[in-house]
């Protein structure tokens, strides 16, 4: 019995394409990538643009060490895949500071000793500049919960929240408790 298709002509199934090229700014500067769907924006940063500030940690956004910037607003970094922020604005811990001046935050984690191990430090500091720029936090309290996302295993976080809310009363002007 004859096939009426001849199999040999037939296409191959049509799979995800190998790369997609994409634009983001990151720390500034333009960078244009090409890179595999799949690829997380944490392993873009880290691996191909050797970003190494930011952290992997759990690589299930459980534990915040990978929180970076976009366009603004806090983002577990190993949740997003990088063709997903095409043409956005990354910020990473090392876009924070101004040329050799430390972000207020950076500086403030310093003051407080708001860091032990420093790997969750990274993730931390874009986190809590994320939740100032969200202008939802009135209290320690609220800082507290704001950035519950973000875990320290070195239990820093008395420190921590003292470095944030320091800021926080600078940026309304009352630098007092």
């Amino acid at each position: 019995m004859s096939h009426s298709r001849n199999q040999a002509h037939e296409a191959p199934p049509a799979g995800p394409p190998s790369t997609q090229r994409i634009t983001l700014q990151v720390n500034g500067t333009e960078k244009q990538l090409e890179v595999a769907p799949w690829t997380t924006l944490l392993d873009l940063l880290r691996e191909t643009l050797g970003l190494t500030g930011t952290k992997k940690g759990c690589d299930h956004g459980q534990c915040g060490a990978c929180t970076v910037l976009v366009n603004g607003k806090r983002i577990n970094s190993c949740l997003t895949l990088a063709v997903m922020k095409d043409g956005a604005e990354v910020t990473t811990v090392e876009g924070l500071a101004t040329g050799q001046t430390l972000h207020p935050l950076q500086e403030a984690f310093i003051e407080h000793d708001a860091f032990q191990c420093g790997y969750c430090t990274p993730g931390q500091i874009c986190s809590a500049v994320g939740l100032l720029n969200e202008g939802k936090a009135k209290t320690v309290e609220d800082i507290r919960e704001l950035m519950s996302g973000n875990l320290c295993r070195c239990g820093a976080y008395p420190n921590i929240l003292a470095a944030i809310d320091q800021v926080r009363r600078a940026r309304e002007g009352s630098g007092g408790p």
